[in-house]
């Protein structure tokens, strides 16, 4: 702890401090507390879409042999040309939030192509923009773990640091005072003992 002033000025100081930290302490903690269960939500959220994402190729791979022939451009239909992302906030955190993910038209000649062409490409479709969601909840968790870091490190400093070491300063700063009040207190019985005795001696 650094060297306290033992002054009534830095007392008032100090507990100034200690009401300020007491005031946004609580404010900290229930911002750790969102984050928190905010994180368990995304997580629960995440492992939803990677089971889907896993059954859906899983699907997929069953009649992926049959797009042999559209293969070399379903490359180009299949990128998303747009994702569109929204925010939300949590706790004074902006997430970002998947909104939806535009392809490009697939453009193939409808009599040569077979009708299951079209169904192939919605499933695959979805697929590639299931992956961009889970990327932009992946983003997010990283976002609200590393708030959740810096907050829990700010709790630890208020409850662990700050407030302790205000708290013992007030208490030094109080006992010193206290004593040098004590002191000038004594002093000033002996200085009136000492004037009482000098003016019985005149007065005799």
């Amino acid at each position: 702890m650094p060297k306290i002033k033992l002054t009534k000025g830095e007392l008032k100081r100090r507990r100034d401090a200690l009401k300020q930290y007491q005031r946004y302490l609580p404010t900290l903690q229930l911002k750790k507390q969102q984050l928190q269960k905010e994180i368990l939500r995304l997580n629960e959220v995440l492992q939803d879409r990677r089971q889907r994402q896993e059954r859906e190729r899983q699907a997929a791979q069953r009649w992926a042999g049959l797009l042999t022939d559209a293969r070399h451009k379903m490359g180009e239909w299949l990128k998303p040309r747009d994702v569109s992302k929204g925010a939300r906030n949590v706790a004074g955190l902006n997430l970002p939030v998947f909104e939806g993910a535009r392809f490009e038209d697939a453009a193939y000649d409808l009599f040569l192509t077979p009708l299951w062409v079209d169904a192939g490409l919605e499933a695959l479709r979805q697929l590639a923009a299931l992956r961009e969601e889970i990327g932009i909840l992946d983003e997010a968790g990283r976002l609200l773990r590393d708030e959740l870091r810096v907050t829990t490190q700010r709790v630890n400093l208020f409850e662990k640091i700050k407030i302790p070491e205000a708290r013992e300063a007030i208490r030094v700063i109080k006992i010193y005072i206290g004593d040098q009040m004590a002191n000038a207190v004594g002093r000033s019985k002996i200085a009136k003992r000492k004037i009482e005795t000098l003016m019985h001696e005149v007065a005799a």
